[in-house]
């Protein structure tokens, strides 16, 4: 099966701050009139698309206005070269994707990357932000903290390489979750046809700093996953946003690694619908 016939499907295209960002917009039959936005992470051909496929249906079928977004540098928006990939800049793309797309406020949902950019849309956004689902963020360590981290450092080894083949792609993906089997040939076929136009600067030039100490000027109820066996992000991180945020819901999770939402995918569905409805 050819990468062509496994491209991720294309959605819609908007102008945010000289960006072309692609997104995907899921309407409800009947919807509770809320809208969730599903945020993704980092690494080679990722997209939100690949990310959060197996969770859209049910947030849809729950009533909620449904936004997947792909981050400058990723799937199908702009990937530009010449500046550096900041929390700042993520969040700033998104709100204005959401101001172009006419949701004022939401749930935002994100992993790894994607978590980070949650936040930092979250503490300089507050009003736009109803609640808040964060599965393993990053920005809450140190550099080097992230970078003693085995799935880590075998991404930004191979990604910024810019060599990687299929079987590269696969190896990498299976050092982000638990259960390698997961990793189907679709999912390498989906993400490496992505991968062809990602330029290395896209992680070369990715600077996140550590938002530890901003954690508790979040005002929005928070819902964390982690996975026990995540090889990306260290489980320092649960503990510091349970410390700091009020309130706040950490679910840890066996047998999983840095894609709980994947891994996992009906108890975390049913977890955030339960949140979102009833926190």
């Amino acid at each position: 099966m050819s990468a062509q016939q496994n491209n991720p499907p294309r959605g819609k295209i908007a102008q945010a701050g000289g960006l072309e960002l692609h997104y995907h917009d899921h309407a409800p039959a009947e919807g509770n009139g809320k809208a969730v936005v599903f945020v993704h992470g980092s690494g080679p051909g990722a997209s939100g698309y690949s990310n959060f496929k197996q969770n859209v249906p049910a947030f849809v079928a729950a009533g909620y206005r449904v936004l997947v977004p792909d981050l400058p540098g990723f799937g199908y928006s702009s990937k530009p070269t010449d500046i550096d990939y900041t929390t700042n800049f993520f969040a700033d793309a998104l709100v204005g994707l959401l101001d172009g797309v006419g949701i004022g406020r939401c749930s935002l949902v994100g992993n790894s990357l994607g978590g980070g950019v949650c936040i930092r849309t979250a503490l300089d956004h507050p009003a736009r932000v109803e609640k808040l689902v964060l599965m393993a963020p990053g920005g809450i360590e140190e550099l080097d903290t992230y970078l003693a981290m085995p799935a880590m450092a075998s991404m930004i080894q191979n990604f910024v390489g810019g060599a990687l083949n299929r079987d590269g792609l696969r190896r990498v993906l299976q050092n982000l979750i638990f259960d390698p089997a997961l990793v189907t040939d679709e999912l390498v076929e989906e993400r490496y046809a992505i991968l062809q136009t990602q330029p290395p600067e896209v992680l070369s030039r990715m600077r996140i700093p550590n938002m530890e100490t901003e954690l508790g000027g979040i005002q929005c109820p928070v819902l964390g996953f982690w996975g026990i066996d995540d090889a990306m992000v260290p489980p320092s991180g649960a503990r510091k946003v349970m410390a700091a945020c009020r309130p706040c819901r950490m679910i840890e999770v066996a047998d999983c690694g840095h894609w709980v939402m994947v891994e996992h995918c009906r108890m975390f569905n049913a977890a955030c619908l339960d949140f979102l409805n009833n926190d």
